[in-house]
């Protein structure tokens, strides 16, 4: 097609459309007669159309529908039915996948049924257009670089969606459909397992997303440097000289001291670009299957520092010592308080001794377990529950009536220093399942962090996990039954012999 026009010329030269090259073979033709548009080429091509579908192509805009449509009407039924609590909650609504408890099975309909169904047509539809893309690159004769960066983007899709959930045996790993529950799930899987910036796959994923958007940027800048002499006009720079693309390859040696080609700056773009996803979803698959927390990985890989105990605290003082009080006014330390005469000293706990548990209300004057009970409960079973260790309703802030007992099973690890343990955490059924999850895993992370940092405990020598509501000890009918689900355990992975001293 003889024509010039960018966004700075004042008049687009237009000869007659092009039908493009011709096909080779297959029952499709091109559809739709082509047409210019003016405003069209003020920023690209001024010709639309002529369109090839194909049946691969027909199929693929078939599934994607259904998909966008069990997706959407799902949505819809969130908010009532209403269109305009739609349109104005839409960035918050979302479709969830099925809970933990159904594992790799099929749920109910309304219990992630629609989720798996979803996802089904959704990913029939980007394979069907996968494969239509390369046929398209067959048939005009080019390289097949595009079809193998959708591949790589193909890649990450499904590890997120399909292969770790089919691997670690469960659909509730899945993301969900929608924008903000996808950006939540991204920060809570960070969270859960130990902070993906200490992933290797995950430190070069961002390295190449950014050198994509460097190598973008330049090569952009440059194109759009050089239009006045035709830069995007390729042809003429294979014989002419003084040409843009000669002028845009003398900057950069000039300037930067090597010589980026036309044809180098897409190359480097390329790779990049594609293996941005492809080491994303290497470091999404390896996330809770071969590594379960990644800080704990860095540091015993010596990518991330161990930080060193800063002070060790008694036993006796941990009542005291209720919260990070370094850049905060004194007199606003969680654990103390100001007297009449203005002195800093504790503060009292406020429950009155012999206060009774009341409905779902936990009060906070449980007996706490001592070093010993911990040994031998550990000794004979392998586990115990924690006795006296509270969080905010709906939270996993540690309240500071929790020091006590952490102090003990701080000084247990000090004292048996071979003791590896687990912190695993454990919510009733109320609330959503995924929810419940996130909030066992993000407890049993704020007990070991508060082992390790306040403690000094060597952080390969605790893991933490969480199994939300799916491993209940008694019925959640009731109000103590859920308050007894409501806990944290210490699992040594088994029986172990902590000697027990003796006074001589």
């Amino acid at each position: 097609m003889i024509e010039y026009q960018n966004i700075f010329t004042r008049v687009q030269v237009h000869a007659p459309v092009d039908e493009g090259v011709p096909l080779r073979g297959g029952t499709w033709g091109r559809d739709g007669k082509p047409f210019l548009n003016y405003w069209a080429g003020k920023f690209g091509d001024a010709q639309i159309g002529p369109i090839y579908l194909g049946t691969l192509g027909v199929f693929s805009l078939i599934f994607g529908f259904i998909s966008f449509e069990i997706i959407g009407l799902n949505m819809l039924r969130s908010v009532n039915w209403s269109p305009i609590q739609f349109i104005r909650q839409l960035p918050w609504l979302s479709l969830e996948p099925p809970a933990p408890k159904y594992g790799l099975h099929i749920p109910p309909l309304d219990q992630g049924g629609w989720w798996l169904l979803a996802g089904f047509f959704l990913t029939l539809s980007i394979l069907c257009w996968w494969v239509r893309m390369y046929q398209r690159t067959r048939a005009l004769g080019m390289g097949s670089h595009i079809v193998w960066a959708f591949a790589s983007a193909i890649w990450l899709y499904l590890v997120l969606g399909f292969i770790r959930p089919l691997l670690v045996g469960s659909w509730s790993e899945a993301v969900p459909f929608g924008v903000f529950p996808h950006l939540d799930w991204t920060a809570a899987f960070s969270i859960r397992y130990g902070n993906l910036f200490y992933n290797p796959f995950h430190m070069l994923s961002i390295a190449f997303l950014y050198g994509s958007a460097v190598l973008f940027a330049m090569h952009a800048a440059t194109v759009l440097a050089a239009s006045r002499y035709g830069a995007e006009r390729e042809i003429e720079q294979i014989t002419d000289r003084g040409t843009a693309g000669e002028r845009m390859g003398l900057f950069w040696r000039w300037t930067m001291g090597f010589n980026a080609t036309t044809e180098s700056i897409h190359r480097w773009a390329f790779w990049f670009a594609t293996l941005t996803t492809l080491t994303g979803g290497f470091g999404i698959l390896l996330t809770g299957t071969a590594v379960d927390n990644w800080l704990l990985w860095a540091q015993k890989h010596g990518v991330a520092p161990s930080y060193p105990v800063l002070y060790s605290v008694k036993a006796e003082q941990a009542p005291f010592l209720r919260g990070q009080y370094m850049g905060v006014a004194p007199d606003s330390f969680p654990g103390m308080m100001r007297d009449a005469s203005g002195r800093l000293v504790p503060q009292q706990l406020p429950i009155p001794q012999g206060a009774k548990v009341t409905g779902d209300v936990e009060l906070y004057n449980k007996p706490v377990l001592t070093t010993d009970n911990m040994r031998d409960s550990l000794n004979t079973d392998g586990l115990f529950i924690m006795s006296a260790v509270y969080f905010d309703t709906g939270s996993d802030g540690l309240r500071g009536e929790s020091d006590g007992e952490l102090a003990n099973l701080a000084a247990l690890l000090t004292k048996y220093p071979t003791l590896k343990v687990e912190v695993q955490g454990h919510t009733d059924n109320v609330g959503d399942p995924t929810a419940n999850l996130t909030l066992s895993q993000g407890r049993a992370q704020r007990v070991r962090d508060m082992l390790t940092t306040r403690y000094g405990v060597a952080a390969d020598r605790i893991t933490s996990r969480g199994f939300g509501q799916t491993r209940p000890t008694t019925s959640n009918e009731t109000p103590e039954g859920r308050r007894l689900n409501r806990r944290v355990e210490i699992s040594s992975g088994g029986k172990v012999v902590l000697p027990v001293e003796t006074t001589p």
